[in-house]
């Protein structure tokens, strides 16, 4: 029998921030390098756990980080359970959030798991998408409705058994809340614990979440432990920061690229980054090789390369994954022609907009013509420069 190793797959190891435990050579169940190699030589894939909660209908390429990493484990042999958090989805993770959250209703739930199902490849190819919907054994989708439905009040009693009123407090949202005198509904508190069950109802080996997760991830290993489940592995990967370069990439902040947006739309928002981020998206975005982009930051750093070249080769991968090369190719003229040659676009939409004779904001017009999807957004891309009136660029976004 071959000695075994502690080192982890290099297409494991990538972008991963958090691995919880890490064993030694003599704690083999605390060690997930083994436990792959124990997976290869019985010939039994790893169930690797991924949970999303519908809240939302559009998958951004934050989001994709994650799936991402679970098309690994797929393509590596090993078993994706999809979790659909339509039960808890209607509790709403308190996770990153100042206050309580409002709760959905079923409809609105299930349409949203829709629509993220179909995003991430359902239907179609797994060439073509961020999941391998298609190879038998790859891929489990499970509603967590499907288990939590039915627990009965001494069955939620026992979850409730497995945590302290200080470790919730200790999670740093309900802290933050309870020292600032913000509510926290008990209903709150059983989130992390649901999440945890979920772990069981699988029978997860491996749990991937944000690195704004590991409470609830931890959770699961507790949860496991208590309905006697080999307890599953933690693995937490990076929490992309948006367009801004500052906050985390979200739809509420208008800092995001939806992966359904259109190729012109993708492309131009990465040419939008600055440099510095550029290579934290190749990082956790891209296919190329870490050693490809050591060698781009080297002469980023030595000024021996062009930073609008590799944006670009960023932004034609991105483009070229949801779409085709050729929109890809398409998408690069397209903003050769508007931002280098000066021209205007081959097809120029006209647009009839309500006006009652008084003056309107810039920021206002821009999104009422669907050239942004808020006046937040519109704000946001005149201060970098992306607006022009008769040729002109516009730099204040209080125009009237």
């Amino acid at each position: 029998m071959p000695v075994k190793t502690t080192s982890l797959p290099a297409w494991l190891e990538r972008g991963m921030s958090d691995l919880f435990p890490v064993g030694t050579r003599a704690e083999p169940e605390k060690n997930l390098a083994f436990l792959l190699e124990e997976s290869a030589e019985k010939k039994t894939p790893l169930r690797v756990k991924l949970g999303i909660d519908p809240t939302g209908s559009e998958i951004h390429l934050g989001h994709s980080i994650l799936f991402r990493k679970l098309r690994a484990f797929q393509d590596a042999g090993h078993t994706a359970v999809l979790i659909v958090g339509d039960f808890t989805a209607r509790i709403g993770d308190p996770t990153g959030k100042s206050k309580t959250r409002v709760q959905l209703n079923t409809e609105q739930v299930e349409e949203n798991a829709r629509t993220y199902l179909e995003q991430l490849g359902q239907g179609k190819s797994p060439e073509k998408s961020l999941l391998d919907f298609t190879t038998p054994g790859r891929l489990e989708v499970r509603r967590n409705s499907e288990w939590l439905t039915d627990l009965d009040l001494e069955q939620v009693i026992d979850l409730l058994s497995n945590a302290t009123v200080g470790q919730m407090l200790a999670k740093e949202d309900f802290g933050n809340r309870a020292n600032s005198g913000i509510a926290i509904s008990l209903h709150e508190f059983l989130y992390p614990l649901l999440q945890g069950y979920d772990s069981v109802a699988v029978n997860a080996d491996v749990e991937l979440g944000g690195t704004d997760q590991k409470f609830n991830v931890a959770m699961g290993r507790d949860i496991q432990r208590h309905f006697n489940q080999r307890q599953q592995f933690g693995l937490l990967l990076p929490i992309l920061v948006g367009l801004d370069g500052v906050q985390k990439m979200s739809k509420s902040l208008d800092n995001y690229i939806g992966i359904t947006e259109s190729p012109k739309e993708i492309f131009g928002k990465i040419m939008s980054i600055s440099d510095e981020l550029m290579i934290r998206y190749y990082e956790l975005l891209s296919d190329i090789s870490m050693s490809e982009i050591k060698k781009m930051r080297k002469k980023l750093k030595a000024d021996t390369v062009n930073p609008k070249k590799c944006k670009v080769k960023l932004a034609k991968e991105i483009v070229a994954r949801f779409y085709s090369t050729d929109e890809a190719n398409n998408a690069e003229k397209e903003f050769e022609n508007i931002f280098k040659k000066k021209e205007l676009p081959h097809e120029m939409p006209q647009f009839n907009v309500k006006w009652n004779n008084e003056k309107m904001w810039v920021c206002h017009l821009i999104k009422e013509i669907g050239f942004s999807k808020s006046s937040s957004e519109a704000v946001r891309l005149i201060r970098q420069g992306a607006v022009s009136i008769n040729g002109e660029k516009i730099t204040d976004s209080d125009l009237q």
